[in-house]
């Protein structure tokens, strides 16, 4: 069965709430009966499904896990129809995880409807109300007929909702009033299953997307002894190398994130954190992509001065300049940023080889929509389970954006490849080539992103778009891709800092980040000496 095709309606990036993160706990997947909030017992729960790269995943003691996927079949619904969902999952007990989302199979195919969960807290036991999980995806991901696009494991998904350490859930799908009129086929390749042959509303089924299934994902623990991502930042540098200005009042929206602390003290900015295990041959080359700013193995890319930012871009860019390209550059002091070994990336998801693009002519701007509600000492455990949703279950070869940047300012490593280099991402369909995705965690549909969080995405573009002698005031020609807004092979004229909309027609990354790119602008040109 063929879903429908994906519409151009103006879409939204992701889910918008997320619950605090749990202490750990132990879960597991036996035959046990859960309690919904309304006192019901629930059914036995279902034995889940691993996905590739779990291998080593154990239950029980959470200190050696690596992270997993459970993947869990949707199925029609035929008990309670008082909400209209017709395929979901019954209230279960599975092991622990903190992200979710529902994947299909097709990825031209979008989801006419809405998915709602509900979760229970693993430390307490709580049920969650029911939220909405956004089930527009398809604005992410590589460009059409591109290798990434062309491979075959590229699926269709909502986006990623985290919802905290968690040891039960409940799905359900609700699909459009006028999604069509009923197939007379098996609705989600069932085949013998009871609940799917019968019952009243299984035929609606089938305008929903084939092989539809919740995904649940364990981000894994660090590892003894890592940081969850340095230091909170400290006063940023001006472009002089003096102190940056204090944001303007009102700019957060509210009071500022107050430091968060990981287990035990957090080192100075800078500094390198003792990490265990020998490094395999895949995180070594992810590392080396760096070697030219930091030594294999840094968990973290030091900021510098504007003056130190110069002498960095003349090295970089090696002997045998013309005397134009030896003056002055413009460009940002660079930022300190959190590398892939620094937020315990596990590079055996991604593919082996880096894919690059040939410049950067222009930064697009997102946000992650996964709530706000988390500690920046989470981040790292967010971004991990970013990455294992976007390899393991949409098939993407690495995580889509280039960088992501938390409520704190924290500025990480994205797409493996090398920061200093044009790493070509899967976060724009469209316009994936010479541009750089930045992603910030959390939702800024309604609620104004923190001033340092905008900040760092000011200093990080300033530095980016600087190496490739961008102006953020400025416009730039860029080639479309394919995508619901402009035609493949039609020229664009785009601002230099651009948001997700800019180039798709979705609500990406957010009405109150997206008024504040203005703002991003004049601050980047202003890091770069314009």
């Amino acid at each position: 069965m063929r879903g429908i095709l994906a519409s151009s309606i103006g879409v939204t990036c992701a889910a918008a709430l997320a619950l605090p993160l749990a202490p750990p706990a132990a879960a597991s997947v036996s035959s046990v009966s859960s309690v919904s909030s309304a006192g019901t017992p629930a059914p036995v729960a279902d034995v889940a499904t691993r996905t590739v790269g779990t291998a080593g995943a154990r239950t029980g003691a959470r200190a050696d896990v690596p992270g997993s996927t459970q993947s869990l079949p949707l199925r029609p619904l035929t008990r309670d129809r008082a909400s209209g969902a017709v395929l979901g999952l019954t209230p279960r007990t599975v092991r622990t995880f903190s992200l979710l989302g529902v994947v299909w199979e097709d990825p031209s195919v979008d989801l006419h409807g809405r998915v709602q969960v509900r979760t229970r807290a693993a430390s307490t036991g709580d049920w969650t109300d029911w939220q909405d999980v956004e089930t527009h995806y398809t604005q992410h991901g590589a460009d059409p007929d591109s290798s990434e696009a062309a491979s075959g494991k590229a699926r269709g998904a909502t986006a990623p909702l985290w919802v905290g350490e968690s040891d039960g859930v409940e799905v359900r799908v609700l699909p459009e009033p006028d999604a069509g009129e009923p197939e007379d086929v098996d609705p989600v390749g069932t085949g013998s299953d009871e609940d799917a042959s019968g019952g009243e509303g299984a035929g609606e089924v089938s305008t929903l997307p084939a092989g539809m299934r919740l995904d649940l994902v364990d981000p894994g623990e660090a590892e003894p002894g890592e940081s969850a991502g340095g230091a909170e930042p400290q006063a940023e540098l001006g472009e002089s190398g003096g102190p940056e200005p204090q944001a303007e009042p009102g700019e957060s929206g509210g009071p500022e994130p107050q430091a968060e602390s990981a287990e035990g003290a957090e080192p100075a900015e800078g500094a390198e954190v003792p990490r265990t295990g020998v490094m395999t041959a895949a995180a070594k080359a992810a590392s080396a992509a760096n070697s030219a700013l930091v030594p294999l193995g840094a968990t973290q890319i030091p900021s510098l001065t504007a003056e130190e930012t110069r002498e960095e871009l003349v090295a970089l860019r090696g002997t045998g300049l013309t005397e134009q390209q030896q003056a002055k550059p413009y460009i940002g002091p660079r930022p300190s940023i959190v590398t892939r070994r620094g937020w315990g990336a596990d590079e055996s998801l991604r593919e082996k080889s880096f894919v690059y693009t040939s410049k950067v002519k222009a930064a697009f701007v997102h946000h992650t929509a996964s709530g706000n509600s988390y500690s920046c000492s989470q981040a790292p455990s967010l971004i991990r389970g970013f990455y294992r949703y976007h390899t393991k279950s949409l098939g993407w070869r690495d995580i889509g954006y280039n960088f992501l940047v938390d409520k704190c300012g924290r500025i990480y490593e994205g797409r493996a490849g090398g920061v200093a280099k044009p790493v070509k991402g899967a976060h724009t369909m469209g316009f994936n080539s010479k541009t750089t995705g930045i992603a910030v965690i959390g939702s800024y549909g309604s609620k104004k992103p923190s001033s340092k969080a905008v900040k760092a995405v000011a200093r990080l573009t300033a530095w980016k778009l600087g190496l490739h002698g961008m102006n953020p005031k400025k416009k730039t020609s860029l080639t479309s891709g394919g995508g619901n807004l402009y035609a493949k092979g039609k020229k664009v004229k785009m601002k230099v800092i651009s948001g997700h909309r800019d180039g798709f027609n979705t609500s990406c990354p957010g009405g109150k980040l997206h008024k504040k790119l203005g703002s991003v602008r004049s601050k980047a040109a202003g890091y770069q000496g314009r």
